[in-house]
């Protein structure tokens, strides 16, 4: 386990009724079902379809990782699944509940870290459980066990602009994860982080993710992090986006980056590129097209 998580475990363990609320009568959350979704979009005086037809499943647990060219409608996908964006027409249910907007079930963490730059640290991560009723004792408290989880304990009064960018998604995470949702959305959230504070970054992620077991829902444009990460890799086509590849990854648990070189791993690897290069030239020539 990272040191990080490693060293904050009591922390976690002393706020186990989260878990408790969270799985009351021992049900298992974030169960995600989608039925022939469709999505589409106003562009220029017509419409444009920017999902089209996405049928899956994500049962609850699994850390599921969005690949596909740019502009393929990975992120409109993850946010009708937030509730940001209302599909045009099919079936988009958690846990058996059809998804009409935003909601505390779901934790949302952006490329861009979206922090309140007037609130400190441990402000923004209290924001969630304060906005969900809880008293603000109990919130900061919530807060302070999640930054402690993250590894900023010592940041909870330092205020957003005086971090660096790793921190700032630390947070972020903290509170995505403030609320216990039983789905978490991270929409290419290490992307604009330098090569080894991202590698950082997802080591931690799995360490989180392997003491909550919230259900995982990641966009990416790199091909390592999507195989490193999941359990499943779902490959989109160029516009408008259908899913048109769900890879099972069984490679074994707990990751390190060592993974990297093994030949499991660059066997999934090739096996994403070769369908990734196809879509990405098709997604030129479309845009090509459209200019």
């Amino acid at each position: 386990m990272n040191t990080t998580v490693s060293d904050n475990r009591l922390a976690v363990l002393d706020h186990s009724r989260l878990r408790a609320k969270s799985s009351a009568r021992g049900e298992r959350r974030g169960h995600i079902r989608i039925n022939d979704m469709h999505i589409e979009f106003e562009y220029s005086g017509s419409r444009r379809a920017a999902v089209q037809d996405a049928r899956l499943e994500i049962l609850p647990g699994e850390f599921v990782c969005l690949l596909g060219p740019s502009g393929c409608g990975k992120s409109t996908l993850l946010n009708a699944i937030a509730g940001f964006v209302k599909p045009t027409r099919g079936e988009l249910t958690i846990d058996a509940k059809t998804v009409s907007g935003p909601g505390p079930d779901r934790g949302m963490v952006f490329q861009q870290h979206s922090l309140f730059p007037w609130k400190t640290v441990c402000e923004n991560v209290a924001f969630g459980p304060l906005m969900a009723g809880v008293g603000r004792t109990e919130a900061n408290s919530v807060a302070r066990t999640f930054l402690s989880l993250v590894g900023l304990a010592a940041f909870e009064n330092a205020y957003p602009a005086t971090l660096s960018g790793g921190m700032q998604q630390r947070v972020g995470i903290a509170r995505a994860l403030a609320n216990y949702p039983g789905v978490l959305l991270m929409d290419e959230p290490f992307g604009a982080l330098d090569a080894q504070t991202r590698i950082m970054m997802q080591e931690n992620l799995l360490d989180i993710w392997q003491e909550f077991r919230n259900t995982v829902v990641f966009v990416t444009h790199d091909i390592d992090e999507a195989v490193f990460l999941s359990d499943r890799i779902l490959v989109m086509s160029a516009a408008p986006g259908r899913i048109i590849a769900d890879i099972r990854v069984s490679l074994p648990r707990p990751r390190r980056q060592d993974l990297l070189t093994s030949p499991n791993f660059i066997s999934l690897k090739r096996q994403c590129l070769d369908l990734i290069r196809q879509e990405t030239l098709l997604a030129f020539q479309l845009q090509n097209q459209a200019g």
